[in-house]
């Protein structure tokens, strides 16, 4: 399996699904679970393998992108999760210590997190590297059509 998303909580699904729902458009093999820090910290501790790199979605303390760090030398992405007390979230991936780094994405960001894994894969692999440059082209003649719509709209400023 080439990305492990791993949950902090069942809350954490729509977000996880952020993430699936990208690594399944870039053709990308993956598998998603739940798994606490603090709970269920040996279950952690026993997902930190098998995979080349780790998706980590967790809010509150934050603990769980930083524990999976601990256990791999592989890339771990943590995505904060948005909620009462968001700047604890971000604070706790964001700010690991020396010589366990986590990369960090912004706020409910499983897209980006996703998107970040495939382009660390798709360093070695080229048939991904296409498949991710067609992703940023759909995305861009999207904006494409947007802004002609509006400016159809609104008219063009000359």
């Amino acid at each position: 399996m080439r990305v492990k998303i791993i949950l902090g909580s069942k809350s954490d699904k729509k977000i996880g699904a952020k993430a699936a729902n990208v690594l399944k458009d870039l053709k990308i093999d993956y598998h998603m679970t739940v798994s606490s820090a603090h709970r269920t910290p040996e279950r952690t501790k026993g997902l930190c393998t098998g995979a080349d790199v780790y998706i980590a979605v967790a809010g509150l303390s934050a603990a769980l992108p930083g524990v999976i760090a601990s256990h791999t030398t592989k890339p771990v992405i943590g995505v904060p999760v948005s909620g009462k007390l968001n700047m604890d979230s971000i604070l706790s991936i964001l700010q690991m210590p020396p010589g366990i780094p986590v990369a960090t994405v912004g706020l409910d960001r499983g897209d980006n997190a996703a998107l970040l894994a495939a382009e660390i894969l798709a360093m070695q692999d080229e048939d991904l590297s296409q498949r991710l440059k067609e992703y940023r082209d759909n995305w861009e003649e999207k904006v494409r059509k947007d802004a002609a719509k509006i400016e159809n709209e609104f008219g063009v400023e000359r």
